[in-house]
Parts: structure tokens; C-alpha cells; sequence
């Protein structure tokens, strides 16, 4: 798609649906075939759970799913009658008020509603809230929950942190067996690592190729191609379905095809999606030529550190590592190597009501890029889930500002 042609979709995405849909269909028959349920937040010890012959859940990927059907604005207010404020992390109050109000797209899929869990696992390297979430559902169901306490703000992933927190995974596999049924193989959880790291790395590439100009990719196909690395790291699928997408962008970006048509300029997006709106957010920065290349979003689950020799402290190093728990110097070493990285004109933040842990425009952190990198930033008011908190009118108001601001740069 070189300058004035059509947007077209990636061929690999057909191959996406079919693994993703195969996914649900286990989770949708593991209990009949007498597998285990483990719930996981989305930067937990996967691999361990697999490697212990769980199907593994995600509901932040159920949440993610409850913003982009727009469901959630409808479900957040039944969480809320239960006492869960309306400040709290949105995909959290959705997802239980889907609990309540018994509506799930996961229906589309196959499932009657979302798979109960026979045991719960967390790591609040994220937040604090994915432990009260999966604890509401302990209680619920009166299964376990277990998890890793991660710190927040970190500088340096030392050894002691990592020591720390890879002595908390290797702690969850008596609890995991009991649940389970089965005794855990250190061989089976090196095969899955492996196999895991293979999947990052590859999705570390496709994230990549948006640093060709024009770039072959934007942050909002990422948002959707970024389905396997979270729910299906560690099986062959995922590494199969990376490799194809891999290739197909590598294509692209050699014969000069932008994701975005006469690609003008390039942003980053820092924050999380405003998921009911990624379609109309796409095409307004596709009509202002505007390509939002990167994030720190979709990058949140490259995991370079997983080690299948050291597999413990690779987790470990790997989940302690992500943005959302580093310091806010590392946040902005890390931003200001992105924006050269990626060729960036200028940096939009959304300020997401009900997740503070993912929103990095409140203390000061544009003030000081914008300082350090000599480009214009934008700051979106909104939320991942609630639609409630977006203005659609003033934020498509000031996007069209900051791209005439770009001009001028």
C-alpha cells in the first residue's frame, strides 16, 4: 500500500481466528475431558500452569474483549451495586458484572459463559486489583487463589528481586499439583519456555517492522494481533501463526507498503487502548495520514528474559520487567529509546480513568519527554472499558489539533 492505495487486511489473520477459536473450544470442552481450569493474569506464570496440564484463562483477555463489543459500559454499574467502585479497574467491574448479568461474547465461542476456574493464579506486577478480581471468584466458586506479590517502581531487575519473586513461582507448584492431580516436570516446563520465548521473540519482530518508513503495521493491529502472544505463549500454534505474520510484514515493508496510506506522520501511543473505540480512533489517524507505529501496550509481552535452563528466575526476570512495574526513570529511558527507534513525531498519552497503574501522564512524564526529545505529546482523557469517561467529539477534536501541530514541528 504505497502512498494512495487501499488499506488492506493481513492474510494471516484468517490462520489467527482458527487457532484462537481452537483455544475457546478447550476451555469450552476441558472439563469433560477432565482438564483442570487455571485462571492467570496476563503477565502470570503461564508457562508453569501448562506445563502442569491446565487450560489456562485470561480475563483480562475476556475484559479486553467486554470494551471492544462495547458490553462493558452496560455490566461496569451490576459491579458496582455490589460494591466495587466505579474507580477501580474497569475490565475487572465488566468482567464481573458479565458474571452477574450472566452475557459473554465468550457465548459466540462456544462457551455458556466464562470458564470457572479450579484454581486462580495472580501476579501483581500489573496492579493490586487482579488479586481482588480473582479473589471475588475464590470466594464465588470456593476454589484457591495463589499468586506472586511483585514489587512496583523498580529500577534495576536485580538478583535479589529476581531471587525474590522466582522463589514465590517456584512456591505455587504444591498448591498447583494438589489442584491438578499431577506432579510437575521440570522437562515439560523447559519444552514450554522454550517454546514461550520462541513465541516472544517472534512477536518482538512483528512489533518491529513498524520501524520501516512506511511503516507495514500500527499500534491498533497490534492491539488485535497481540491475541495469541497473551493467551497462547508456550504452544507451537502461537510460534506457527508469528512466523507466517512475520513474513508477511517483512513482505510489506521490502515492496513499501504502509499499514497507513501516504504515511505523513508517525506517533506512539502510551496507555492503554480505548477499546470500544480502536475502529473509529484507526480511521480518524488513517484520514490524517498519521500512523501510530508503537506502544507500550503491545510490547508488554515480549518476554526476552525467559530462560529454559534457569527457567524460575527467567520468569522471574521476564514478568518483573514489563513497564507497568518500572520506576519512572526506566519508563522514560525506555519511551525516549522507543521514539528514536520508531522515527517518532510526536507521543499521545491516555490518561485511563480506572487504570492509574497503566497511565503515565500524572507525574510529570510527558513534561520531561517532551523536554528530553524535542516533539509535541497529547494527553487523551478516557478509559480502557468505560465508555462513559471518553469524549468521542473532544478527543477527535484534539487529535486533529495535534496532528496541525505536527506540521509545524
Amino acid at each position: 500500500m504505497s502512498s494512495g492505495s487501499e488499506r488492506k487486511d493481513f492474510a494471516a489473520t484468517k490462520m489467527m481466528k482458527t487457532i484462537m477459536g481452537n483455544y475457546f473450544g478447550e476451555l469450552a470442552n476441558g472439563p469433560q475431558q477432565g482438564r483442570k481450569t487455571a485462571w492467570c493474569t496476563s503477565v502470570g506464570p503461564a508457562e508453569l500452569l501448562q506445563s502442569l496440564g491446565y487450560n489456562v484463562y485470561f480475563p483480562e483477555n475476556h475484559g479486553a474483549m467486554l470494551g471492544a463489543t462495547r458490553m462493558a459500559t452496560d455490566l461496569i454499574p451490576l459491579a458496582n451495586a455490589h460494591g466495587f467502585s466505579p474507580d477501580i479497574c474497569s475490565y475487572l467491574t465488566s468482567d464481573i458484572g458479565s458474571y452477574l448479568k450472566g452475557a459473554t461474547p465468550l457465548q459466540k465461542m462456544g462457551l455458556a459463559g466464562i470458564p470457572k476456574a479450579d484454581v486462580l493464579v495472580f501476579n501483581t506486577n500489573q496492579c493490586r486489583d487482579v488479586k481482588d478480581w480473582f479473589q471475588w471468584y475464590a470466594r464465588q466458586w470456593n476454589v484457591p487463589c495463589i499468586g506472586i506479590h511483585t514489587p512496583r517502581a523498580i529500577g534495576d531487575v536485580d538478583a535479589p528481586l529476581v531471587d525474590y519473586v522466582a522463589k514465590q513461582i517456584e512456591d505455587l507448584i504444591g498448591p498447583l499439583e494438589a489442584v491438578a492431580g499431577t506432579k510437575f516436570d521440570i522437562d515439560r516446563l523447559r519444552e514450554i519456555i522454550a517454546c514461550s520465548r520462541e513465541c516472544t521473540l517472534l512477536w518482538k519482530r512483528v512489533l518491529q517492522s513498524a520501524a520501516n518508513v512506511p511503516s507495514p503495521l500500527t499500534f491498533f493491529d497490534g492491539t488485535i494481533q497481540m491475541g495469541p502472544a497473551v493467551v497462547l505463549r508456550g504452544r507451537p500454534d502461537a510460534v506457527q501463526y508469528y512466523q507466517a505474520l512475520v513474513a508477511e510484514l517483512e513482505q510489506r515493508a521490502a515492496e513499501g507498503q504502509g499499514a497507513v496510506p501516504g504515511e505523513r506522520f508517525r506517533v506512539y501511543w502510551e496507555g492503554m487502548p480505548v477499546w470500544g473505540k480502536l475502529r473509529d480512533l484507526a480511521t480518524q489517524f488513517i484520514e490524517l495520514k498519521t500512523c501510530v507505529v508503537a506502544s507500550t501496550y503491545c510490547n508488554s509481552w515480549i518476554f526476552e528474559a525467559l530462560d529454559p535452563s534457569d527457567p524460575f528466575r527467567g520468569m522471574a526476570r521476564a514478568y518483573s520487567s514489563i513497564f507497568i512495574c518500572r520506576s519512572d526513570d526506566e519508563k522514560e529511558r525506555y519511551i525516549a529509546e522507543m521514539a528514536d527507534k520508531f522515527h517518532i513525531n510526536g507521543i499521545i498519552y491516555h490518561d485511563s480513568k480506572t487504570c492509574p497503574n497503566n497511565s503515565n501522564s500524572r507525574y510529570e512524564l510527558p513534561q520531561r519527554l517532551r523536554e528530553r526529545l524535542g516533539i509535541p505529546y497529547l494527553v487523551i482523557n478516557g478509559d480502557l472499558n468505560d465508555l462513559r469517561l471518553f469524549s468521542e467529539e473532544q478527543t477527535r477534536t484534539n487529535i486533529e489539533a495535534f496532528a496541525e501541530q505536527l506540521t509545524e514541528v
